[in-house]
């Protein structure tokens, strides 16, 4: 029998992380501590994304697995957070756990980082979609019942803020666009599916812009920016309001 891996899920809140934490629930050989999220200290939203902290806790509580959240300044830089995430996670690596999940599918340097830091505090990393075709992977989530909403994405694509991903939203999609926004062209907050015991229930508020620095790497799943992005690319950000 193999060992159990003892693992923290790092929780974004989008459809990535939902369809990584599907997959990994049906692992028998991993055990879901807590979901990790990180959250910014001043607005109490969660990081890239701009989801209210608690809509994050609905999402949290619907599913079943205790919230560990980090809080965060708005943009820290990488010193501030790598130093925080250490302290966190020799913290947990404390309380036994083994391994932490993360739901990016192709950014290598995104993953050799992630892997890098937890190596750090002897911790291992797992990645349920690692390579998997990202036209197929959302077809996957749209066919296993889930559903998403768009709350972030780049300026150029502003439009798409607000929708809720289906097939006709992918046939739709620009050219160049991933399916699955993994090079950060866009993020998303997952609302209902088998995961969830109850429907996340919002409305939709105002929308944001915010002219920002391009991260290249967050604490949360797909919030990778590909390096070619301009530099002072800025994000539209739809507030959800909890119903």
């Amino acid at each position: 029998m193999a060992e159990k891996k003892i693992c923290i899920f790092n929780w974004s809140g989008g459809k990535d992380s939902t369809l990584a934490l599907h997959y990994a629930l049906q692992d028998p050989d991993i055990e879901i501590r807590y979901l990790l999220t990180t959250v910014t200290e001043q607005y109490n939203r969660v990081s890239m994304h701009g989801v209210r902290e608690c809509l994050l806790i609905e999402q949290a509580e619907s599913i079943g697995i205790p919230l560990y959240q980090i809080r965060l300044p708005e943009m820290p830089d990488m010193e501030t957070y790598d130093r925080v995430m250490h302290g966190h996670l020799s913290k947990l690596k404390a309380e036994g756990i083994t391994h932490s999940i993360f739901g990016d599918i192709f950014l290598k340097d995104l993953r050799a980082y992630r892997e890098n830091k937890l190596r750090e505090v002897g911790l291992k990393a797992l990645f349920p979609l690692w390579n998997k075709n990202t036209s197929q992977l959302i077809l996957e989530f749209i066919n296993t019942g889930y559903k998403t909403i768009i709350v972030c994405c780049w300026d150029s694509l502003k439009i798409l803020c607000g929708k809720v991903i289906d097939t006709r939203f992918i046939a739709d999609l620009p050219t160049g666009i991933d399916p699955c926004g993994e090079n950060g062209e866009f993020h998303t907050f997952a609302f209902e599916g088998p995961i969830f015991r109850k429907k996340i229930r919002f409305t939709t508020g105002e929308l944001i812009y915010k002219a920002l620095p391009a991260p290249k790497a967050d604490a949360n799943n797909c919030a990778a920016v590909s390096s070619d992005l301009p530099k002072n690319q800025g994000f539209w950000y739809l507030d959800l309001l909890k119903q």
